[in-house]
């Protein structure tokens, strides 16, 4: 866990400046800053109107008295998307419109539920304690 952390906090930013940088010389530092800041309202857009919608199911679900897991793995997914969309950095905004998009979230969905079977299988466990 520790390792993905290191990666996530480390490697990707600098990969991301690497790419902006590269992209500056190419576009301009004016296009690139453009590129950075319409993909990023565009994100935001897209995962408001998608939390929206998926928020929407959620209540349509529980009213009639369903459960809503899967529309609530959707709901963090979106979150976790729009947070993604306004990191700066053009790695982090691909993997985020994708998680915006229904059908490549249900390919992201499949394979967390994966994950999750596969630790609760292997009996690790995440327990958090509240210390007072």
């Amino acid at each position: 866990m520790l390792g993905y952390l290191i990666l996530l906090f480390t490697v990707v930013p600098i990969v991301e400046l690497a790419l902006l940088i590269k992209i500056g010389q190419f576009l301009g530092v004016f296009y690139t800053v453009g590129i950075v800041i319409v993909t990023g309202v565009t994100g935001a857009y897209l995962a408001k109107l998608q939390g929206l919608i998926t928020l929407r199911r959620i209540q349509e679900e529980v009213n009639n008295g369903r459960m809503p897991a899967d529309r609530l793995f959707d709901g963090v997914l979106i979150l976790c998307s729009g947070l993604l969309l306004l990191t700066p950095g053009l790695i982090t905004d691909l993997l985020g419109f994708l998680g915006l998009i229904p059908l490549s979230r249900n390919l992201f969905k499949r394979w967390l539920r994966e994950k999750i079977k596969d630790i609760i299988s292997e009996g690790r466990v995440i327990t958090f304690h509240q210390r007072f």
